[in-house]
C-alpha cells in the first residue's frame, strides 16, 4: 500500500502534548470566534489541492478541522483527545510526531503542516522525516501564521502574556521558514496569502492572492523535493 506504516511500532514511543488539557477548547473555537477565519484559510487552501499528489496526511491534525474539510484522509497528533476527536470526524487518525519513523520512505504523496510549525520541538527533524516518506514528486504544504505579520505580531503578544495556546509557539518568519525548507532537501514552489485583515476584526469573506505578502495573516507554502 502506498501509505504503508512503518513496522515501528505506533505506540512504542510514548507521546505528550499540553493540547490535551485544552482538546475542548481548542476544538470549541472553530465554531465561535475563530469559525470565519478557518473558512478563509480553507478557501485558500482549495486553490492548490488539484495539482497535490496522494496519498495525503496531516501532520499535527489536531481535531480534524481542516483534514474533514479538505479531505485529508489520515492524520497524526500527540494529543491523543484530539485524535480521538479527529476519528470522529472521519480521519483516520492516530497519535504520534512527526519526527517518529512512521511511514516507509517514499510512500506519501503529500503531507501537510498546519499552523503546526510554531509547536514543533524539533521542527527541521520534522522536514526531514517528512522528506524521506514523500515520494519523488511529492509535496509539503505548510499554512502558517509568519513572525513579522500583523497577525503574527499580535499572537507574539499573546504568547507574552503567557496565553494557554501560544506560550507554547514559536513563530518564524518567511525566510526563516524558507531555509528550514532548504535545510530539510525542499525546494519552494508556491505561495498563496490571505487573512488581511486585522486580527480580532475578521467581518468578510476573502479571496487569497498568489505570493508572499507581509500583510497577510496566513501564509501557505508549498514545495517539492529538492533532489527529484
Amino acid at each position: 500500500m502506498a501509505n504503508k506504516v512503518s513496522k515501528r511500532d505506533r505506540t512504542n514511543n510514548p507521546v505528550f502534548s499540553p493540547f490535551d488539557e485544552l482538546a475542548s477548547e481548542y476544538d470549541a473555537w472553530f465554531d465561535k470566534y475563530g469559525s470565519l477565519i478557518f473558512f478563509i484559510e480553507v478557501q485558500a487552501f482549495k486553490t492548490l489541492l488539484p495539482s497535490l499528489p496522494k496519498p495525503w496526511l496531516e501532520i499535527g491534525v489536531g481535531s480534524g478541522r481542516f483534514a474533514q474539510a479538505l479531505g485529508i484522509e489520515t492524520g497524526i497528533d500527540p494529543a491523543i483527545k484530539l485524535v480521538e476527536m479527529a476519528k470522529l470526524r472521519g480521519i483516520k487518525a492516530f497519535q504520534g510526531r512527526g519526527e517518529q519513523e512512521l511511514y516507509e520512505q517514499g510512500t506519501l504523496g503529500t503531507v501537510f503542516l498546519i499552523v503546526t510549525l510554531c509547536f514543533l520541538d524539533s521542527p527541521l527533524d520534522v522536514l526531514r522525516e517528512i522528506n524521506r516518506i514523500l515520494a519523488p514528486d511529492g509535496k509539503i504544504v505548510l499554512g502558517l501564521v509568519l513572525k513579522e505579520t500583523p497577525w503574527g505580531r499580535f499572537y507574539q503578544q499573546k504568547k507574552d502574556e503567557g496565553h494557554r495556546f501560544y506560550k507554547f509557539a514559536t513563530f518564524y518568519s518567511y525566510d526563516e521558514v524558507v531555509r528550514l525548507l532548504v535545510q530539510a532537501g525542499f525546494v519552494t514552489e508556491r505561495i498563496i496569502s490571505t487573512l488581511f485583515q486585522k486580527p480580532d476584526n475578521v467581518r468578510n469573506m476573502e479571496i487569497p492572492r498568489e505570493g508572499y505578502f507581509p500583510g497577510a495573516g496566513f501564509t501557505i507554502i508549498t514545495a517539492g523535493k529538492k533532489d527529484r
